[in-house]
């Protein structure tokens, strides 16, 4: 098997990858009962050289509730073949590791309009509502 290119910069080495095989279950008649084409993917986090210290610490961080025992546990089970799950749990697992990597956004700070936007949007609602009242016509009492 090839090594997992999870980025431009990220490869782990096909030697660091666990697979698992058993029986699948659902639909598949015959198919299920005689071939193994349920596939488990295991990735030890903790026993990684692909992985510098920041990236380690930031993914078991990131992925703590898909973690069991710092390994990374991809299912695949969807497929007839054990190729497609094979395939399948690759590509699951290098969008894990992509999003796990991701720099977390920045917490919105809230901020408070300055004293002249006040100023300015109670200018404008007497303004809008002086051309209301304008605009309102009262019959008069003379006529």
């Amino acid at each position: 098997m090839d090594d997992l290119r999870v980025n431009s910069q990220l490869v782990i080495p096909s030697a660091e990858l666990q697979w698992r095989f058993s029986k699948a279950s659902g639909p598949g008649g015959q198919n299920v009962n005689k071939t193994n084409s349920r596939v488990e993917l295991i990735f030890d986090l903790n026993a990684t050289s692909a992985l510098g210290p920041f990236r380690k610490k930031r993914l078991l961080n990131q992925l703590q509730h898909r973690l069991v025992a710092g390994c990374v546990r991809v299912v695949a089970a969807e497929e007839r073949s054990q190729y497609q799950n094979r395939q399948l749990a690759l590509s699951r697992l290098a969008y894990f590791l992509r999003m796990g990597l991701e720099a977390v956004p920045k917490t919105r700070k809230p901020t408070k309009p300055s004293q002249a936007a006040k100023k300015r949007r109670l200018q404008a609602k007497k303004l809008r509502g002086k051309l209301k009242r304008t605009r309102q016509s009262k019959p008069s009492l003379d006529a």
